[in-house]
């Protein structure tokens, strides 16, 4: 399916919107209550087969980053509704820039696409001879335009991104996706986890602060590999969502072109994504899921 499930009733909350993951409701404080849901998605669909605690899982790792990481978020409180506990967060109203904020330091995903095709992702060259997984010398920031659900995010250069949102906003937007990129990658390595690629969500706040939002550093916005299997040249074992796109490509008989919803994910295939997600969560941080 392209488009969510009906939201679940919040007692208190008035939902106002869904996306492919997340349910967002307004609080009568003015806040918002930010739900993740157990929902997949994948090459533009909503699955039809959830990953159980997934959405616990992406909460639980967002915050422990929030944490980590020197930047104002949207956080307000974990002081959320029982039915929703786990899996949810208040969260600040901000402006929401339209731009996914793409920071990669491996290459591999849509940018590989773009290199193969250009031997540039997003308009940046890059050196020649780069396969599936080349560590780049330098991580890149390659934003993306927010597409409507059921469509698909469009590699652009940073040209637009300040056709969009001003030259200032987006030097800020680009210098601090780099510089949180490079921190967490910096501290996954220290656990055993290549942090290749991830997408960050910024709003701003009235006075104009710049606010990192959404989720931050989840197996579904970032690609997590184990540092000791790591090999150029081919697909990388993963922690992430790439174990759904995997089958669906290359084992469940789904044609990706056919224009037809993709098939409900394997049993097995459900316990292996389940098992990477809280397994990523587990070693990078310390904690029992």
């Amino acid at each position: 399916m392209t488009t969510p499930p009906q939201a679940p009733e919040i007692p208190g909350a008035k939902h106002i919107h869904s996306g492919k993951v997340r349910d967002l409701y307004e609080l009568e404080s003015g806040d918002l209550l930010m739900v993740a849901s157990d929902r997949m998605s994948a090459f533009d669909w909503i699955l039809e087969t959830p990953i159980p605690d997934k959405g616990k899982v992406l909460t639980a790792m967002s915050l422990w980053w929030f944490e980590q990481l020197d930047v104002p978020n949207h956080i307000v409180s974990t002081d959320v509704p029982a039915e929703v506990a786990g899996r949810a967060v208040v969260c600040e109203k901000l402006a929401m820039f339209p731009v996914e904020c793409v920071a990669r330091g491996y290459l591999s995903g849509s940018g590989l696409v773009d290199y193969n095709a250009t031997g540039a992702v997003c308009g940046i060259p890059l050196p020649s001879g780069l396969v599936e997984g080349s560590r780049l010398d330098t991580p890149i920031f390659t934003p993306a335009t927010k597409a409507e659900l059921g469509e698909h995010d469009e590699n652009v250069s940073y040209d637009v991104v300040v056709q969009t949102v001003g030259a200032d906003v987006a030097e800020a937007l680009r210098s601090t996706t780099l510089d949180v990129y490079t921190r967490a990658r910096a501290m996954a390595e220290e656990r055993g986890i290549l942090l290749a690629d991830t997408k960050f969500e910024y709003g701003a706040r009235a006075d104009g602060t710049i606010v990192l939002a959404d989720e931050v550093l989840t197996p579904d916005s970032s690609r997590f590999w184990p540092a000791g299997q790591w090999a150029p040249g081919k697909q990388q074992p993963s922690y992430d969502k790439q174990i759904v796109r995997d089958w669906l490509q290359f084992e469940s008989g789904w044609d990706r072109t056919s224009g037809e919803a993709p098939p409900p994910l394997s049993d097995e295939v459900i316990e292996r994504t389940r098992s990477a997600y809280i397994g990523a969560y587990e070693q990078l941080t310390g904690r029992k899921f």
